[in-house]
């Protein structure tokens, strides 16, 4: 595999031969552009990233989170971008990418990582997974196969956001492909290219640790994406996957690095963590040449300081991430190398990144007031699942709760359809818009009073 095989398609728009390169933005610039103006990326502003229903401004929600990333990704696939070009200057000859290109990418790619999240982050796919699982949840899904099961009670963000990014509901509009962006896009955000069954988890490939498909966008990935961009498959005789585009371990990576990161530092700021153990552990992570001693004892705030010095470490990591990229890039691009960036980092950055997990989880992720909302969210989503999917299976027998749900929702082809349409309306609400519909249905608080 080359570089050009992947690019060759990279441009074209998802069911869109029209070729929309200008001098004024690439490509991969108006998908950035259509992103930021799509209301599924809007939403995100009212959806957990650590805390949910932050008080103070300082938190993150994850709109600001995929901004971020979204910054990081484009530095880091602009390091990338100026090694490749430089060693292979055919792409520019043959697939027309320029250096820039890299960057435009990824940080489109980054935007949308998180974009297929439920109310709640990842408890809240954990509790629509256990409704499935649950007696009232299976019992509704009689009629669908053992995949199709799967991908509800092992209910994935990332298969979301591609159905979100990519998917048109019939009811919408006739014009299909969703957000219709560059399959360059669309295979730079998959992160895990495999349908939900079978579970690979045990090969300990970054690609296969979880899945990123629904059984009703495999065979568009199949043959508009992986087959168009040359993925490497790696199907067994009971399930699809491939390899992942090598710009996605770029947006794993910039993910990885923000939300280390900034969750330590919304820790300091929500004051679950002292100033000195922040400020010792982020100091771990600088280049301390760029680290100016100086400087640092001019800044007198210490909300001034933390931000000093996550920017440093920050720019440390993403400096180690493009350099092991492309020392290892011809690994990456014929598949022998499947690890996420961070796991390859050395010693010296591994060690304090881990730390900083471990202190996260304990004080932060695992604090009171996270944990009491977590689990006001784990009896919101399957009460709100139970009324809407129940609804639009049978429609005649919940007149109310049938009309209750958007139009662009109703019906679908199959159970499976009618199940995931009702599904991707409770996994698209923000936290507070879920809320304060589990009130209004149960009678704690009406609509408009």
């Amino acid at each position: 595999m080359k570089w050009t095989n992947y690019f060759e398609h990279a441009k074209e728009r998802l069911f869109d031969d029209k070729k929309y390169d200008n001098k004024e933005r690439s490509v991969f610039q108006m998908d950035y552009d259509r992103i930021v103006f799509s209301s599924a990326f809007r939403r995100l502003q009212n959806k957990t990233q650590v805390l949910p229903f932050p008080k103070s401004d300082y938190i993150r929600n994850r709109l600001t989170h995929s901004l971020e990333t979204a910054s990081v990704g484009r530095s880091l696939g602009n390091f990338v971008g100026q090694k490749i070009i430089k060693k292979y200057p055919e792409l520019i000859q043959k697939s027309h990418i320029q250096t820039t290109d890299f960057g435009h990418l990824v940080s489109a790619a980054c935007l949308t990582h998180d974009i297929g999240n439920p109310p709640f982050g990842h408890s809240g796919e954990t509790a629509i997974s256990e409704f499935f699982k649950s007696t009232g949840g299976e019992s509704l899904m009689d009629n669908l196969s053992p995949k199709q099961k799967a991908d509800l009670q092992h209910f994935e963000g990332n298969a979301s956001g591609l159905r979100l990014i990519a998917h048109t509901p019939e009811k919408q509009s006739a014009i299909k492909g969703g957000l219709r962006l560059t399959l360059g896009t669309y295979a730079t955000f998959t992160k895990y290219p495999k349908e939900s069954l079978p579970d690979r988890r045990k090969e300990k490939q970054a690609s296969s640790k979880k899945f990123g498909i629904y059984q009703s966008e495999i065979d568009l990935f199949e043959t508009e994406i992986a087959g168009k961009l040359n993925l490497i498959p790696q199907h067994t005789s009971d399930g699809k996957a491939w390899k992942r585009f090598p710009l996605t371990f770029l947006v794993e990576a910039a993910d990885d690095i923000c939300y280390h990161i900034v969750d330590f530092e919304d820790g300091f700021h929500m004051g679950y963590l002292p100033f000195k153990m922040v400020e010792q552990h982020l100091l771990e992570l600088l280049n301390h040449k760029k680290f100016k001693p100086n400087r640092y004892r001019q800044i007198f705030d210490r909300t001034e300081k933390i931000n000093y010095l996550r920017s440093l470490a920050i720019d440390n990591l993403v400096q180690t991430a493009g350099q092991i990229f492309t020392a290892y890039e011809a690994d990456f691009i014929t598949g022998r190398l499947d690890r996420a960036l961070l796991d390859l980092f050395p010693a010296d950055l591994k060690k304090p990144l881990q730390e900083i997990i471990n202190i996260s989880f304990d004080q932060i992720y695992q604090s009171e007031t996270v944990l009491r909302i977590e689990l006001a969210g784990k009896k919101v989503l399957p009460d709100l699942l139970q009324k809407f999917v129940t609804a639009n299976l049978y429609p005649d027998k919940h007149k109310q709760l049938y009309k209750l749900l958007p139009e662009i929702y109703h019906g679908g082809n199959n159970d499976y359809e009618k199940i995931l349409n009702a599904t991707m309306y409770i996994s698209n609400m923000t936290d507070r818009q879920a809320v304060s519909l589990y009130k209004n249905l149960n009678g704690v608080e009406l609509a408009g009073y």
